[in-house]
């Protein structure tokens, strides 16, 4: 995977974020995210394993999310946007 700009990270991590809670998933996505903090050295080689898992609740419409989660700085960055209440995104009723 090429290098990313910060710039270019932030842009798919909030991207990334706003489908997720888009769909309600917030939660079990910050405990999948912490969750894998241990296959992280595997790199891409653990997105393979998820990639599944990635398609399912994607739809297979965001290959954004595959490259936020072949990145430790991007996925640390998910997190802690997911965990931030002031950026909680909900459909308007």
């Amino acid at each position: 995977m090429q290098a990313r700009s910060e710039e270019q990270r932030d842009d798919l991590v909030e991207q990334v974020a706003r489908e997720i809670q888009l769909r309600g998933l917030t939660a079990p996505a910050v405990l999948f995210l912490q969750a894998s903090r241990p296959y992280r050295p595997l790199g891409s080689s653990a997105m393979v394993f998820f990639d599944p898992t990635l398609r399912r609740v994607f739809g297979g419409e965001l290959p954004v999310a595959t490259e936020i989660l072949a990145d430790d700085l991007g996925i640390e960055q998910l997190i802690e946007r997911l965990q931030d209440p002031d950026e909680e995104i909900s459909w308007d009723a």
